[in-house]
Protein backbone atom coordinates (compact mmCIF):
# COMPACT_ATOMS: atom_id res chain seq x y z
CA UNK A 1 0.00 0.00 0.00
CA UNK A 2 1.14 3.27 -1.04
CA UNK A 3 1.71 5.94 1.74
CA UNK A 4 -0.81 8.54 1.86
CA UNK A 5 -0.71 12.01 -0.05
CA UNK A 6 -0.25 15.02 1.94
CA UNK A 7 -3.57 16.02 1.40
CA UNK A 8 -5.14 12.34 1.96
CA UNK A 9 -2.62 12.87 5.88
CA UNK A 10 -4.17 16.35 6.35
CA UNK A 11 -7.66 14.57 5.93
CA UNK A 12 -7.00 12.46 9.08
CA UNK A 13 -7.17 16.01 11.33
CA UNK A 14 -9.76 16.73 13.15
CA UNK A 15 -9.85 20.60 12.83
CA UNK A 16 -13.10 20.73 14.63
CA UNK A 17 -12.11 18.86 17.62
CA UNK A 18 -8.88 20.83 17.34
CA UNK A 19 -10.13 24.07 17.96
CA UNK A 20 -13.17 22.79 20.40
CA UNK A 21 -10.15 21.61 22.73
CA UNK A 22 -8.31 25.33 22.64
CA UNK A 23 -11.31 26.88 23.54
CA UNK A 24 -11.74 24.38 26.75
CA UNK A 25 -8.26 25.28 27.65
CA UNK A 26 -8.27 28.80 27.15
CA UNK A 27 -11.33 28.92 29.82
CA UNK A 28 -8.69 26.72 32.37
CA UNK A 29 -6.78 29.50 34.36
CA UNK A 30 -3.76 28.01 34.69
CA UNK A 31 -1.72 30.91 36.55
CA UNK A 32 0.99 29.40 39.29
CA UNK A 33 0.22 31.57 41.94
CA UNK A 34 0.90 30.61 45.39
CA UNK A 35 -1.48 33.22 46.71
CA UNK A 36 -4.77 31.83 45.34
CA UNK A 37 -3.71 28.29 45.02
CA UNK A 38 -3.95 28.14 41.25
CA UNK A 39 -1.88 25.93 39.34
CA UNK A 40 -1.73 24.48 36.14
CA UNK A 41 -3.67 21.07 37.12
CA UNK A 42 -6.65 22.05 35.69
CA UNK A 43 -5.28 21.97 31.99
CA UNK A 44 -2.90 19.30 32.95
CA UNK A 45 -5.78 16.88 33.50
CA UNK A 46 -7.47 18.26 29.88
CA UNK A 47 -4.60 17.17 28.46
CA UNK A 48 -4.74 14.03 30.43
CA UNK A 49 -8.18 13.44 29.61
CA UNK A 50 -8.04 13.82 25.60
CA UNK A 51 -4.79 11.70 25.35
CA UNK A 52 -6.51 8.86 27.28
CA UNK A 53 -9.79 9.53 24.89
CA UNK A 54 -7.35 8.85 22.57
CA UNK A 55 -5.84 5.81 23.66
CA UNK A 56 -2.75 7.23 24.69
CA UNK A 57 -1.45 6.23 27.69
CA UNK A 58 -0.24 9.75 29.13
CA UNK A 59 2.67 9.90 32.06
CA UNK A 60 2.29 12.29 34.71
CA UNK A 61 4.72 13.40 36.76
CA UNK A 62 4.18 16.30 39.65
CA UNK A 63 7.48 18.20 39.48
CA UNK A 64 6.00 20.22 42.29
CA UNK A 65 3.00 19.43 44.88
CA UNK A 66 0.05 20.28 42.54
CA UNK A 67 1.77 20.83 39.45
CA UNK A 68 2.32 17.98 36.71
CA UNK A 69 4.07 17.50 33.86
CA UNK A 70 2.16 15.28 31.27
CA UNK A 71 4.28 13.83 28.91
CA UNK A 72 2.65 11.22 26.08
CA UNK A 73 4.85 8.99 24.06
CA UNK A 74 3.88 7.51 20.63
CA UNK A 75 5.62 4.74 19.04
CA UNK A 76 5.02 3.93 15.32
CA UNK A 77 4.44 0.40 13.91
CA UNK A 78 8.50 0.37 13.06
CA UNK A 79 11.62 1.50 14.68
CA UNK A 80 12.36 4.92 13.52
CA UNK A 81 14.11 8.61 14.69
CA UNK A 82 12.39 10.37 18.38
CA UNK A 83 11.17 13.37 17.32
CA UNK A 84 9.72 15.88 20.77
CA UNK A 85 6.76 18.04 20.46
CA UNK A 86 6.89 21.05 23.48
CA UNK A 87 4.62 23.12 24.80
CA UNK A 88 3.85 24.63 28.45
CA UNK A 89 0.30 24.40 30.32
CA UNK A 90 0.61 27.53 32.49
CA UNK A 91 -0.28 31.10 31.39
CA UNK A 92 0.47 34.33 32.85
CA UNK A 93 -1.85 36.46 34.85
CA UNK A 94 -4.57 38.31 33.36
CA UNK A 95 -3.66 41.44 34.99
CA UNK A 96 -6.32 43.94 35.81
CA UNK A 97 -9.74 42.78 33.87
CA UNK A 98 -10.23 46.42 33.58
CA UNK A 99 -7.96 46.28 30.56
CA UNK A 100 -10.11 43.52 28.82
CA UNK A 101 -12.43 44.01 26.66
CA UNK A 102 -13.97 40.86 27.32
CA UNK A 103 -13.57 37.79 29.72
CA UNK A 104 -9.99 36.39 30.06
CA UNK A 105 -11.07 33.16 29.89
CA UNK A 106 -14.02 33.38 27.90
CA UNK A 107 -12.70 30.78 24.96
CA UNK A 108 -15.54 32.70 22.56
CA UNK A 109 -14.14 32.78 18.84
CA UNK A 110 -15.49 36.49 17.63
CA UNK A 111 -14.78 37.25 13.93
CA UNK A 112 -12.34 33.91 13.19
CA UNK A 113 -10.40 34.88 16.82
CA UNK A 114 -10.13 32.90 19.84
CA UNK A 115 -10.20 34.93 22.36
CA UNK A 116 -8.69 34.76 26.13
CA UNK A 117 -5.73 34.32 28.35
CA UNK A 118 -3.24 32.11 26.90
CA UNK A 119 -5.07 31.49 23.77
CA UNK A 120 -1.84 32.53 21.67
CA UNK A 121 0.74 31.83 24.76
CA UNK A 122 0.12 29.27 23.92
CA UNK A 123 -2.67 26.88 24.09
CA UNK A 124 -3.29 26.77 20.83
CA UNK A 125 0.27 25.11 19.80
CA UNK A 126 -0.40 22.90 22.37
CA UNK A 127 -3.69 21.77 21.24
CA UNK A 128 -2.23 21.76 17.72
CA UNK A 129 0.88 19.35 18.35
CA UNK A 130 -1.92 16.69 20.26
CA UNK A 131 -4.14 16.86 17.09
CA UNK A 132 -1.44 16.38 14.52
CA UNK A 133 -0.35 13.40 16.23
CA UNK A 134 -2.91 12.17 16.53
CA UNK A 135 -3.79 12.53 13.26
CA UNK A 136 -0.36 11.15 12.21
CA UNK A 137 -1.17 7.82 14.50
CA UNK A 138 -4.55 7.49 12.58
CA UNK A 139 -2.65 7.61 9.17
CA UNK A 140 -0.87 4.66 9.73
CA UNK A 141 2.46 6.90 9.19
CA UNK A 142 3.66 7.30 12.76
CA UNK A 143 7.51 5.73 12.85
CA UNK A 144 9.80 5.63 15.46
CA UNK A 145 8.94 7.89 18.80
CA UNK A 146 7.25 10.85 19.24
CA UNK A 147 7.03 12.32 22.29
CA UNK A 148 4.40 15.01 23.29
CA UNK A 149 5.64 17.00 26.56
CA UNK A 150 2.89 19.27 27.89
CA UNK A 151 5.04 21.47 30.47
CA UNK A 152 4.73 23.39 33.49
CA UNK A 153 6.23 26.71 34.71
CA UNK A 154 7.39 27.94 31.56
CA UNK A 155 6.64 31.86 32.41
CA UNK A 156 8.89 31.59 35.19
CA UNK A 157 11.57 29.53 36.17
CA UNK A 158 11.27 26.44 33.56
CA UNK A 159 10.99 24.14 36.75
CA UNK A 160 9.00 21.77 33.64
CA UNK A 161 11.61 21.39 31.21
CA UNK A 162 14.33 20.87 33.62
CA UNK A 163 12.67 18.12 35.04
CA UNK A 164 11.34 16.55 31.70
CA UNK A 165 15.25 16.67 30.49
CA UNK A 166 16.66 14.97 33.74
CA UNK A 167 14.24 12.36 33.97
CA UNK A 168 15.90 11.13 30.30
CA UNK A 169 12.99 11.93 27.80
CA UNK A 170 14.75 13.64 25.05
CA UNK A 171 17.19 10.67 25.14
CA UNK A 172 18.11 10.09 21.16
CA UNK A 173 15.65 12.75 19.78
CA UNK A 174 16.81 14.30 16.63
CA UNK A 175 15.76 17.42 17.39
CA UNK A 176 12.41 19.20 19.56
CA UNK A 177 9.96 21.30 17.89
CA UNK A 178 8.51 24.11 20.25
CA UNK A 179 4.86 25.34 19.63
CA UNK A 180 4.89 28.92 20.69
CA UNK A 181 3.46 31.79 18.99
CA UNK A 182 5.64 32.99 16.22
CA UNK A 183 3.27 35.02 14.05
CA UNK A 184 4.10 32.19 11.60
CA UNK A 185 7.51 32.68 11.66
CA UNK A 186 10.17 29.67 11.82
CA UNK A 187 11.99 30.60 14.20
CA UNK A 188 15.73 29.75 13.91
CA UNK A 189 17.51 32.02 16.92
CA UNK A 190 16.39 32.75 20.45
CA UNK A 191 17.86 35.27 22.97
CA UNK A 192 19.40 33.79 26.00
CA UNK A 193 18.45 34.97 29.61
CA UNK A 194 20.58 35.45 32.41
CA UNK A 195 18.45 36.42 35.29
CA UNK A 196 21.09 37.46 38.53
CA UNK A 197 20.03 38.61 41.88
CA UNK A 198 22.67 41.39 43.04
CA UNK A 199 22.61 41.69 46.99
CA UNK A 200 24.94 44.27 48.86
CA UNK A 201 24.69 43.97 53.01
CA UNK A 202 25.31 47.36 54.96
CA UNK A 203 24.72 48.42 58.53
CA UNK A 204 22.02 49.84 59.38
CA UNK A 205 22.25 53.47 61.44
CA UNK A 206 19.73 56.22 62.19
CA UNK A 207 19.35 58.73 59.10
CA UNK A 208 20.78 61.71 61.06
CA UNK A 209 23.82 59.60 61.66
CA UNK A 210 24.65 57.92 58.58
CA UNK A 211 28.16 57.72 59.34
CA UNK A 212 27.54 55.15 62.10
CA UNK A 213 26.86 52.54 60.06
CA UNK A 214 26.78 51.35 55.95
CA UNK A 215 24.28 52.52 53.44
CA UNK A 216 24.13 49.50 50.90
CA UNK A 217 21.93 52.08 48.83
CA UNK A 218 24.88 54.27 47.20
CA UNK A 219 26.78 50.97 46.74
CA UNK A 220 23.69 49.43 44.49
CA UNK A 221 23.64 52.66 42.53
CA UNK A 222 27.22 51.81 40.92
CA UNK A 223 26.04 48.45 40.20
CA UNK A 224 22.93 49.84 38.44
CA UNK A 225 25.19 52.44 36.51
CA UNK A 226 27.70 49.32 35.70
CA UNK A 227 24.77 47.60 34.75
CA UNK A 228 23.71 50.39 32.09
CA UNK A 229 27.42 50.81 30.94
CA UNK A 230 27.47 46.81 30.40
CA UNK A 231 24.75 46.72 27.97
CA UNK A 232 26.09 49.75 25.81
CA UNK A 233 29.45 48.34 25.48
CA UNK A 234 27.84 45.35 24.55
CA UNK A 235 25.49 46.60 22.27
CA UNK A 236 28.16 48.58 20.51
CA UNK A 237 30.64 45.77 19.93
CA UNK A 238 27.93 43.40 18.72
CA UNK A 239 25.54 45.16 17.09
CA UNK A 240 21.65 44.93 16.42
CA UNK A 241 21.52 40.63 15.71
CA UNK A 242 19.20 40.77 12.60
CA UNK A 243 16.41 38.50 13.35
CA UNK A 244 16.79 39.05 17.63
CA UNK A 245 17.79 43.08 17.97
CA UNK A 246 19.96 44.45 20.60
CA UNK A 247 21.35 42.90 23.99
CA UNK A 248 19.76 44.37 26.64
CA UNK A 249 20.55 44.70 30.94
CA UNK A 250 17.33 45.50 32.44
CA UNK A 251 16.99 46.33 36.55
CA UNK A 252 13.83 44.79 36.77
CA UNK A 253 13.32 44.28 41.14
CA UNK A 254 14.99 47.10 43.62
CA UNK A 255 14.65 46.68 47.03
CA UNK A 256 16.05 48.52 50.31
CA UNK A 257 14.91 49.72 53.18
CA UNK A 258 10.91 50.46 54.38
CA UNK A 259 8.42 53.06 53.71
CA UNK A 260 7.44 53.25 57.23
CA UNK A 261 11.09 54.07 58.61
CA UNK A 262 12.09 57.07 56.44
CA UNK A 263 14.59 58.12 59.15
CA UNK A 264 16.81 54.35 59.16
CA UNK A 265 19.33 53.45 56.74
CA UNK A 266 18.76 49.86 55.39
CA UNK A 267 20.81 47.23 55.98
CA UNK A 268 20.80 45.67 52.23
CA UNK A 269 20.22 46.96 49.28
CA UNK A 270 18.56 44.32 46.28
CA UNK A 271 18.80 44.57 42.39
CA UNK A 272 17.69 41.81 40.28
CA UNK A 273 18.39 41.81 36.75
CA UNK A 274 17.04 40.54 33.77
CA UNK A 275 19.89 39.81 30.83
CA UNK A 276 18.87 39.36 27.09
CA UNK A 277 21.51 38.13 24.92
CA UNK A 278 22.10 36.77 21.23
CA UNK A 279 24.77 33.73 20.12
CA UNK A 280 27.62 35.73 20.15
CA UNK A 281 27.60 36.79 24.24
CA UNK A 282 30.12 34.92 26.44
CA UNK A 283 27.55 34.05 28.79
CA UNK A 284 30.75 33.02 31.84
CA UNK A 285 32.09 35.80 30.89
CA UNK A 286 29.10 38.40 31.61
CA UNK A 287 28.39 36.74 34.85
CA UNK A 288 32.32 37.00 36.05
CA UNK A 289 32.22 40.56 35.06
CA UNK A 290 29.26 41.38 37.50
CA UNK A 291 30.25 39.22 39.83
CA UNK A 292 34.08 40.92 39.89
CA UNK A 293 32.39 44.74 39.75
CA UNK A 294 29.92 43.82 42.39
CA UNK A 295 33.01 42.67 44.27
CA UNK A 296 34.83 45.76 44.16
CA UNK A 297 32.46 48.43 44.71
CA UNK A 298 31.43 46.13 47.86
CA UNK A 299 35.22 46.31 49.36
CA UNK A 300 35.25 50.12 48.11
CA UNK A 301 32.02 51.32 49.96
CA UNK A 302 32.85 48.88 52.93
CA UNK A 303 29.83 46.55 51.95
CA UNK A 304 29.78 42.85 51.39
CA UNK A 305 28.44 41.85 47.97
CA UNK A 306 26.56 38.70 46.82
CA UNK A 307 25.67 37.83 43.25
CA UNK A 308 23.56 35.17 42.79
CA UNK A 309 22.65 33.66 39.12
CA UNK A 310 18.92 32.37 39.14
CA UNK A 311 18.94 31.38 35.93
CA UNK A 312 20.83 30.99 32.95
CA UNK A 313 19.24 30.13 29.79
CA UNK A 314 22.29 30.27 26.28
CA UNK A 315 21.13 31.20 23.22
CA UNK A 316 19.60 28.82 20.53
CA UNK A 317 21.25 29.06 17.00
CA UNK A 318 19.95 26.68 14.29
CA UNK A 319 20.73 26.40 10.33
CA UNK A 320 18.21 27.07 7.77
CA UNK A 321 19.41 23.89 6.18
CA UNK A 322 19.01 21.89 8.93
CA UNK A 323 16.62 18.96 8.95
CA UNK A 324 14.27 20.40 11.81
CA UNK A 325 14.31 23.41 9.66
CA UNK A 326 14.17 22.12 5.59
CA UNK A 327 10.98 19.85 7.02
CA UNK A 328 8.96 22.63 9.11
CA UNK A 329 9.93 24.83 5.62
CA UNK A 330 8.71 22.34 3.25
CA UNK A 331 5.23 22.03 5.24
CA UNK A 332 4.84 25.37 5.96
CA UNK A 333 4.89 26.09 2.27
CA UNK A 334 2.21 23.03 1.82
CA UNK A 335 -0.04 24.33 3.62
CA UNK A 336 0.10 28.00 3.83
CA UNK A 337 1.14 28.38 0.01
CA UNK A 338 4.30 30.99 0.36
CA UNK A 339 7.66 31.00 1.66
CA UNK A 340 7.90 31.21 5.31
CA UNK A 341 9.66 34.09 7.02
CA UNK A 342 12.63 32.74 9.45
CA UNK A 343 12.60 34.94 12.85
CA UNK A 344 14.17 35.15 16.07
CA UNK A 345 12.11 34.38 19.19
CA UNK A 346 12.15 38.23 21.28
CA UNK A 347 12.28 35.92 24.08
CA UNK A 348 13.23 33.00 25.41
CA UNK A 349 11.09 29.43 25.60
CA UNK A 350 11.72 25.78 27.11
CA UNK A 351 13.43 25.24 24.07
CA UNK A 352 16.73 27.23 25.80
CA UNK A 353 16.71 24.35 28.56
CA UNK A 354 16.22 21.60 25.50
CA UNK A 355 19.13 22.90 23.81
CA UNK A 356 21.14 23.75 27.00
CA UNK A 357 20.43 20.33 29.04
CA UNK A 358 19.50 17.79 26.46
CA UNK A 359 22.19 19.31 23.90
CA UNK A 360 19.07 19.32 21.49
CA UNK A 361 18.73 21.17 18.16
CA UNK A 362 15.62 23.68 18.71
CA UNK A 363 13.06 25.08 16.69
CA UNK A 364 10.08 27.10 17.62
CA UNK A 365 7.18 27.18 15.35
CA UNK A 366 3.65 28.06 16.41
CA UNK A 367 0.10 30.32 15.93
CA UNK A 368 -0.45 33.08 17.51
CA UNK A 369 1.59 36.89 17.35
CA UNK A 370 4.80 37.09 19.14
CA UNK A 371 3.54 40.40 20.17
CA UNK A 372 0.67 39.88 21.99
CA UNK A 373 1.87 37.05 24.64
CA UNK A 374 0.96 38.94 27.83
CA UNK A 375 -0.67 41.36 26.80
CA UNK A 376 -4.71 42.05 27.91
CA UNK A 377 -7.45 41.02 24.97
CA UNK A 378 -5.41 38.30 23.59
CA UNK A 379 -6.44 36.01 20.89
CA UNK A 380 -5.76 33.56 18.30
CA UNK A 381 -6.74 33.50 14.80
CA UNK A 382 -8.71 30.48 14.62
CA UNK A 383 -7.47 29.90 10.83
CA UNK A 384 -3.73 29.84 12.04
CA UNK A 385 -4.47 27.01 14.84
CA UNK A 386 -5.32 24.94 12.14
CA UNK A 387 -2.53 25.55 9.89
CA UNK A 388 -0.09 25.02 12.73
CA UNK A 389 -1.48 21.34 13.22
CA UNK A 390 -1.09 21.10 9.82
CA UNK A 391 2.11 21.87 9.31
CA UNK A 392 3.28 19.79 12.41
CA UNK A 393 1.88 16.87 11.29
CA UNK A 394 3.60 16.83 7.61
CA UNK A 395 6.55 17.79 9.15
CA UNK A 396 6.66 15.10 11.88
CA UNK A 397 5.66 12.95 8.72
CA UNK A 398 9.17 14.03 6.54
CA UNK A 399 11.02 14.08 10.15
CA UNK A 400 10.26 10.36 11.35
CA UNK A 401 10.48 9.12 8.11
CA UNK A 402 13.92 10.43 6.90
CA UNK A 403 15.32 10.79 10.28
CA UNK A 404 18.73 12.92 11.13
Amino acid sequence: MSAPSSNELLGYLDTQGLIDFTQRLVRIPSVNDPATGSTEMGAAHAVIELAEGFGWTPIVDEVRQGRPNVIIQLRGSTPGPHLIFEGHTDVVSEGSRDLWDFDPYSGDIVDGRLLGRGSADMKGGLAAMLFAARALQLSGELVGTLTLAALIDEEELMLGVKDFVAKGYCNEAIGAIVCEPEAGEICITQKGAIRLEVRLHGRISHGAMPTKGINPIPALMKVLTFAHETEIELQREYGEDPLLGAISITPTVLQAGSRVQLNVTPSVAIADFDLRTTPLVDHARLIDAFIAEVGRIAEATGCRGEVEVIDDRPPTDISPDADLVRSLTAAHRRVVGAEPTYGGVPGTTDGTILHRDAHLPVVVYGPGGKWIAHQANEFVEVTEVIAAAKVYLLAARELLHEGP
